[in-house]
C-alpha cells in the first residue's frame, strides 16, 4: 500500500474516533477494564478479541514490540464511508472491495477484527499471533487480523487474497474455525 495511501486510512479513521493513537494499545486495553470512557473501537470490540489482544500484546512487549490498535469496532456508517472512500480512490465499488469490505458484511462492525500498527508488530502477530487466537486474513492487508478460537490448537487457516475472495463477505458460507461477523 502506499504512503499516501495509509495517510489517507490513518485520516479517515481518526476521523471516526475510532483509530490511531500513538500510545501502545495494551495501555488502551488495560484501560478498557477500568474506565468506561475507552473509545467504542475498543470498547466494543468482542470480549474474546479483547483478552487474546491484552495477551498478545504483552507477549510483544517482552519481545520490545508495541501492538498499536489502529482500528477496531466499527459503525455500519462508519464502515460506509470507509467503502466510498475506496471507491472514491479506487474508481468502482468492484475495485473498492479488494480493499474495504462493503457494509454490513466487516468483521470490524462485529467487534471481531482490528487493524493493528506499526508494521513491526503486524509482522510479530503473523509469526506469533495464532498463539493467542489472532490470525491474519487478507493477503493484501498485513494489519487486519481477526480472533480465530482454534487457531492456539490448529494454527491460523490459510489466508484469501483479499476480501473479494472472502464467502463471508458475499454470503456464501464460513470459514472453517473462524468466527462469521454479525450481519456478514
Amino acid at each position: 500500500m502506499s504512503p499516501a495511501r495509509l495517510a489517507a486510512l490513518a485520516l479517515a479513521l481518526l476521523a471516526f474516533g475510532c483509530a490511531a493513537t500513538q500510545e501502545p494499545s495494551v495501555l488502551a486495553l488495560d484501560r478498557m477494564g477500568r474506565s468506561s470512557s475507552v473509545e467504542p473501537g475498543i470498547a466494543r470490540l468482542d470480549v474474546r478479541l479483547r483478552e487474546a489482544l491484552r495477551a498478545a500484546t504483552a507477549a510483544a512487549e517482552v519481545d520490545g514490540v508495541d501492538i498499536v490498535v489502529n482500528s477496531g469496532w466499527r459503525s455500519r456508517a462508519q464502515q460506509a464511508q470507509l467503502f466510498e472512500a475506496a471507491v472514491a480512490e479506487h474508481g468502482s465499488e468492484a475495485a473498492a472491495a479488494a480493499w474495504v469490505a462493503r457494509p454490513g458484511t466487516s468483521a470490524h462492525e462485529a467487534g471481531l477484527a482490528v487493524d493493528v500498527g506499526p508494521q513491526r508488530a503486524a509482522d510479530w502477530l503473523a509469526e506469533h499471533g495464532a498463539d493467542h487466537g489472532l490470525c491474519r486474513v487478507y493477503d493484501n492487508e498485513p494489519w487486519h487480523f481477526e480472533l480465530d478460537p482454534a487457531a492456539p490448537d490448529r494454527g491460523c487457516p490459510p489466508t484469501y487474497a483479499d476480501p473479494t475472495d472472502d464467502p463471508r463477505l458475499q454470503g456464501r458460507g464460513t470459514r472453517s474455525g473462524r468466527l462469521s461477523p454479525a450481519g456478514g
